[in-house]
């Protein structure tokens, strides 16, 4: 993919820090008409809120692992989030993180390699239970990863970790850095995907389909348990063709085996990103659907076109393989059963679930 980035702004005190190093390096060899500033040297920069021209490297004053921001009304799968940095250099028409966040540009932690001591002291201390760990919540897990370099410094870490996987989720094909690394275990490469016509209008930045599927085709044939992600599928007319002829991509490049999970989720938002979506992307259709306010706040398609939307992948993911990993994003129980034939009943049900899929391929 190709960046945006005109500057790179260093916070003080990290200029010496291996994770800028690095990071500074790769960005001369990659961009080398970037500008490298520290943090005191901002006056030439002008941006918006939703600029993504700026790379800043800074230090993450909170906690690096925490709970997936679910809520109580819906079911969730108790994902852990590795907060390595927030926003993203692709500009997705229906990303939540336009109204989430308000400040500009990129966000790197360059703090993370002092952060992953407490993380990783936090997964030793409970060796009996199953950390399924992410990145990919508040930035894509390798769209910067050329610059920055996550997989390596992370897989490393978590392969060697029997109670700990961790999944780099990505709509890009950035698989060097974790196909360099020695090691498979306990990593899951995963891909969003969406229909051809929202990946193509929608999904402004990141990679075709075809280009993601080939780079999971090279991570199953290297030996890594892959994941998909289609979240959010989007109503319109026409959907099912469109989404067919994903299913059918995926047929035809991949094979079945080594997939750890399969997650599906309708769009959701919350009613302020509305009004961003329509002045920053004006051609999108994302938000043409009927949508009515859930229990959690959030916007959502009226119950029985989410239930039409799970049925119709479920019943065709399913012909392709029955071992799939299936699971609803943050729904209800009574939609689980109606369009999957059975419910987790709860957080920890599902929880239960996700981590028997671990054991499955892990062991």
């Amino acid at each position: 993919m190709r960046y945006s980035i005109t500057d790179i702004l260093i916070d003080s005190g990290l200029d010496d820090s291996p994770f800028a190093k690095r990071a500074v390096d790769n960005v001369r060899r990659l961009l080398p008409k970037a500008t490298i500033s520290t943090a005191h040297d901002t006056g030439h920069l002008k941006q918006d809120q939703f600029s993504k021209h700026v790379l800043y490297l800074l230090a993450y004053p909170g906690q690096f692992l925490k709970p997936c921001p679910g809520t109580t009304e819906h079911i969730c799968c108790g994902y852990q989030i590795l907060n390595v940095g927030t926003g993203c250099p692709m500009d997705c028409s229906y990303c939540i993180l336009q109204s989430y966040f308000n400040q500009p540009g990129l966000r790197v932690f360059a703090n993370i390699e002092s952060g992953l001591k407490e993380v990783l002291k936090r997964i030793d201390s409970k060796p009996n239970r199953i950390f399924r760990v992410g990145t990919g919540e508040f930035t894509d897990s390798l769209a910067l990863d050329p610059i920055v370099g996550w997989a390596e410094l992370l897989i490393p870490y978590f392969s060697s970790r029997k109670n700990a996987v961790l999944e780099l989720k990505t709509k890009t094909d950035h698989i060097h850095g974790a196909l360099s690394c020695n090691t498979r275990e306990r990593i899951i490469m995963s891909w969003s995907l969406n229909s051809p016509m929202i990946a193509s209008r929608e999904e402004h930045g990141a990679v075709s389909l075809r280009r993601r599927l080939e780079a999971a085709k090279s991570c199953q044939a290297e030996g890594f348990a892959i994941g998909f992600h289609f979240d959010p599928l989007i109503y319109y007319p026409g959907w099912k063709e469109d989404y067919l002829r994903t299913l059918d991509l995926m047929d035809k490049v991949l094979e079945p085996e080594r997939i750890i999970w399969i997650s599906l989720g309708s769009f959701r938002f919350m009613p302020s990103l509305k009004r961003i979506i329509r002045k920053r992307h004006p051609n999108s259709i994302v938000t043409n659907g009927e949508f009515v306010p859930g229990k959690d706040g959030k916007m959502r398609y009226f119950k029985p076109i989410r239930v039409e939307l799970y049925s119709f992948m479920r019943e065709h993911l399913e012909k392709w393989s029955p071992d799939l990993g299936l699971y609803l994003c943050m729904e209800a129980p009574d939609v689980w059963e109606t369009s999957m034939g059975w419910n987790p009943v709860n957080s920890e049900g599902l929880s239960a679930f996700l981590d028997e899929r671990v054991r499955k391929i892990f062991g």
